[in-house]
């Protein structure tokens, strides 16, 4: 499904600039860092990660989606370590191995296959690293402006903190805002922030 739509379409499905979540969140994003961008889409989120000067390592299924994002990393004049990875069925966790791990709008799965993508996402921070996390909430269904069709797809702030128990939770917040984050996320939206710290 997700390489029809970036095959299909003419141009960036989510625009070029990053999440409006990673710009209202830089005071996280520390230079030298290392981060993860898990089912990272066109590049857009890990190419500003690696020009705020952190080194970017970023996983995508989608062949269109990776050949667009190696292209917008070339003209902005970064490097990022782009690798074509299906997060549901390849092992891609690295244990204990970045700073920092980034998940944004990842949400094409229903619990279970949610369980095996923050499996691998707590397993790839460090400890002491952070995690940072946004998506929508089951409100999105009313605004239908983008996202997954199925509510069981979507974060509630008592089913993110439940599944990070145990982690230094800095934000878990939900909220409205309208989004104009090129034509896949265009208008009202149901969001959530989260960020947390793993245990040292």
């Amino acid at each position: 499904m997700w390489e029809d739509r970036f095959a299909n379409s003419k141009d960036y499905v989510f625009g070029t600039t990053p999440a409006g979540f990673l710009l209202a969140h830089g005071a996280y994003l520390n230079a030298g860092d290392t981060a993860l961008s898990v089912a990272d889409g066109e590049g857009r989120n890990s190419v500003y990660l690696a020009e705020r000067g952190l080194t970017v390592t970023a996983l995508e299924f989608a062949p269109s989606a990776l050949k667009r994002a190696q292209a917008l990393a070339q003209t902005r004049g970064v490097s990022v370590d782009y690798r074509n990875c299906n997060i549901l069925t390849e092992d891609w966790s690295e244990p204990d191995s970045y700073d920092l791990v980034v998940a944004i709008f990842i949400q094409f799965t229903a619990a279970e296959g949610r369980t095996r993508q923050f499996d691998g996402i707590q397993a790839s921070c460090k400890p002491g690293g952070l995690v940072m996390i946004h998506g929508y909430t089951p409100k999105q269904l009313e605004f239908g402006t983008g996202g997954p069709s199925a509510a069981e797809n979507m974060y509630t702030e008592a089913q993110m903190r439940a599944d990070f128990s145990g982690w230094d939770i800095l934000e878990c917040t939900s909220y409205e805002r309208d989004l104009q984050e090129g034509a896949g996320h265009s208008g009202r939206s149901a969001l959530l922030d989260f960020v947390a710290r793993k245990p040292a």
